[in-house]
């Protein structure tokens, strides 16, 4: 095996620059001297780890205040911005830090290339010169590139974006536009947005702002591509510049790899090159790279060493039963080979392939995997393997470790059938007869479809891989728990949010939990009722604390009023004497009328003070739900009682003082 490593692999000038900075800044910094990043200085893992072991903290924009507010004589804070650079606010605001604090160090480490960008935001836009970027618009190096800009900005992902912009914009052709580019992006993609712009805006001000190196990187790495069988890129997966050389390299050779560091590299997927080249991203360091290129004079090595054992492994044969391991060389959109070091190669349907959270393949490249041989075809030479057969046999296991440890499964209810429901668990079925789902005897079982369910094993068949679950045992123990911990926890007072479980004459039955409590009918309301049905039903919220319990006996005894509750509180809360109020006419009397101020809480307008004049009778005036206007003339909060007047509001104050003062005495045992 031959390795070619590419000359510009690794550090750009300013990622190096920032990483030497902060090498030299540990070197020298006082003890107790506390130094930041902001975000990571660098997209590359290892970089990152390293520092953070030499005590390195990664600072986010919410611990900015926090961070420089910690400064002070005994211990100075260092943050150093990272090559990425920062929006144009947070650089504003820290730099307003600094000068604030002595001893608050600020030490900007954005790249050269991207500080020449943040000018041309600053000094080329205007409120009508709009910026355009080409690059990743959740990228920090877009984000602060936009922040720049005086005008409006917007951030174009593809050729196909900035066509879309311009069908979008208003700005007529003779107009112009300032366009620039993330200092990472591929080259080739840039052109074409380039062009475009181009022949669109006459008058368009365009700065290749592509960093040299990155466009040297890329072209280096291609012409060595175009000499060998396989490439190596190394670099950190969230590095935009790592990922646009990958891709850029990946579009001539198709057997080009992207790996974090030597320590991810399978030996065995490159048991068949013979000239494999390595380049790496901007983020990576040299060490990474002398790292990986060791791996594979290692795995060299052991391919020469082996090769007579890889000879005789070649000539064994399989047959269908088998369970074999290998490693994944293609990966198409309807098969997948695998390399079992045999003479014949394996198929694997795509359709037998886990999917992830994202819909495409759990595996990748380079992986091991484990298959069940399904057919053996030494004529077309192909084996035809199967993944699920494997997870089958796999889950099986498991289903019966749970059987006899007692551990419980999670599955989903995939099918009601007569007597129970079936409830899949990887790729086994496990029936829970009716009687075990938990749900009533006379309910619909079948509604549990499609519905996620933790099930205890109770019965199983190991030679004929059939199992019987239970979703009731799971749930009565759930329901055995929550109410073992209910009772260690209830003190009076506690309040709770329960539902209405039942009615009898003397009072609700209130779930709240697992475990019931009664509210006396004398609790559910301030107005006197005869039957709980007045107030509450069943599946009714109740607010509810706790009066008294016994554990022993497990009843608890629940109230529903408070102080807060009180209709008198309520009122006194709301109004005093001299109050005017919107009262309704609940009642007429031979003396009066009775108006409801808030409910359960009336008041009496005496037959004296319904007009200005004497009346006979209060019917004459008033009725029954009319709604009038009243002053409260008298509050008696021993005897909650309330007088109210209409004539205080039409006659003069002093004529309705007098008149209250002479009939309240005679007036008070006809009126109570």
């Amino acid at each position: 095996m031959r390795v070619t490593v590419a000359s510009l692999a690794g550090f750009c000038f300013g990622v190096r620059r920032a990483v030497d900075f902060l090498d030299s800044l540990l070197a020298k910094k006082e003890k107790r001297d506390l130094v930041y990043t902001f975000g990571n200085l660098i997209h590359n893992p290892h970089v990152m780890e390293d520092f953070a072991r030499r005590g390195v903290l990664v600072a986010n924009e919410s611990m900015l205040d926090a961070i420089a507010q910690s400064a002070n004589a005994e211990q100075a804070v260092h943050l150093v911005i990272r090559a990425h650079g920062i929006e144009k606010r947070l650089q504003d605001k820290l730099r307003a830090y600094e000068k604030e604090n002595p001893f608050f160090h600020l030490h900007d480490m954005t790249c050269p290339f991207v500080e020449k960008i943040h000018k041309i935001a600053r000094e080329e836009t205007a409120e009508k010169i709009p910026l355009l970027v080409f690059g990743d618009k959740e990228h920090p190096e877009v984000k602060g590139i936009v922040s720049c800009a005086v005008g409006d900005a917007y951030v174009l992902s593809s050729p196909e974006d900035a066509e879309n912009w311009l069908k979008n914009s208003r700005l007529g052709r003779e107009e112009m536009v300032c366009l620039v580019a993330q200092t990472t992006q591929r080259l080739s993609e840039w052109k074409k947005v380039e062009l475009f712009f181009k022949k669109v805006y006459t008058n368009a001000k365009i700065y290749d702002t592509i960093c040299s190196v990155t466009e040297n990187r890329q072209a280096e790495a291609t012409e060595l591509a175009s000499k060998v069988d396989c490439m190596i890129v190394v670099g950190g997966a969230e590095s935009a510049n790592t990922k646009s050389l990958y891709e850029t390299v990946k579009r001539v050779l198709p057997s080009t790899f992207l790996f974090e560091s030597a320590g991810e590299i399978n030996a065995e997927l490159f048991s068949h090159y013979h000239h494999i080249g390595i380049t790496a991203g901007a983020s990576t360091p040299r060490y990474i790279i002398e790292e990986v290129k060791q791996k594979m004079s290692e795995i060299n090595e052991i391919r020469e060493d082996s090769f007579a054992e890889l000879l005789e492994g070649s000539l064994k044969t399989l047959n269908t039963g088998d369970i074999v391991t290998g490693v994944i060389t293609s990966i198409s959109s309807t098969e997948i080979h695998v390399d079992l070091s045999t003479k014949g190669t394996g198929i694997l349907s795509a359709e037998e392939m886990p999917i992830d959270e994202n819909g495409k393949p759990a595996f990748k490249v380079g992986d091991e995997i484990e298959a069940f041989v399904v057919r053996v075809s030494d004529v077309e030479g192909v084996v035809g393997l199967s993944r699920k057969k494997i997870e089958r046999m796999s889950e099986w296991k498991k289903i019966v470790e749970a059987s006899k440890e007692g551990v419980l499964l999670e599955g989903k209810v995939t099918g009601a059938v007569k007597g129970g429901v079936i409830v899949t668990c990887g790729h086994n079925g496990v029936f829970v007869p009716a009687s075990q789902t938990g749900v009533a005897k006379d309910a619909d079982y079948t509604a549990l479809v499609g519905t996620t369910q933790q099930i205890a094993i109770i019965d199983i068949d190991e030679q004929r891989n059939r199992a019987v679950g239970s979703i009731k045992k799971v749930l009565n123990a759930k329901r055995k728990e929550a109410q073992e911990a209910f009772w260690n926890t209830i003190e009076e007072g506690m309040k709770f949010e329960g539902t209405v479980k039942s009615l009898t004459s003397y009072g609700a039955f209130v779930d709240l939990g697992g475990v019931d409590g009664m509210v006396h009918v004398s609790e559910l309301s301030w107005s006197r009722i005869k039957n709980p049905a007045e107030v509450v039903a069943v599946g009714d919220t109740l607010s509810v604390f706790v009066k008294s319990f016994d554990k022993e006996k497990k009843r608890i005894s629940l109230g529903c009023k408070t102080e807060e509750t009180n209709p008198w509180t309520l009122f006194t809360t709301k109004y005093a004497e001299g109050d005017v109020a919107s009262v309704k006419i609940v009642g007429l009397t031979p003396f009066g009328a009775f108006a409801e101020i808030l409910p359960e809480v009336d008041g009496l307008i005496h037959i004296s003070q319904i007009a200005d004049k004497k009346i006979g009778n209060p019917a004459e005036y008033l009725s029954i739900d009319q709604v009038v206007e009243a002053k409260i003339i008298g509050i008696d909060n021993d005897k909650k009682k309330v007088s109210l007047s209409i004539r205080a509001l039409i006659a003069p104050e002093a004529e309705v003082e007098a008149e209250v003062e002479a009939e309240a005495t005679a007036d008070e045992t006809v009126a109570e």
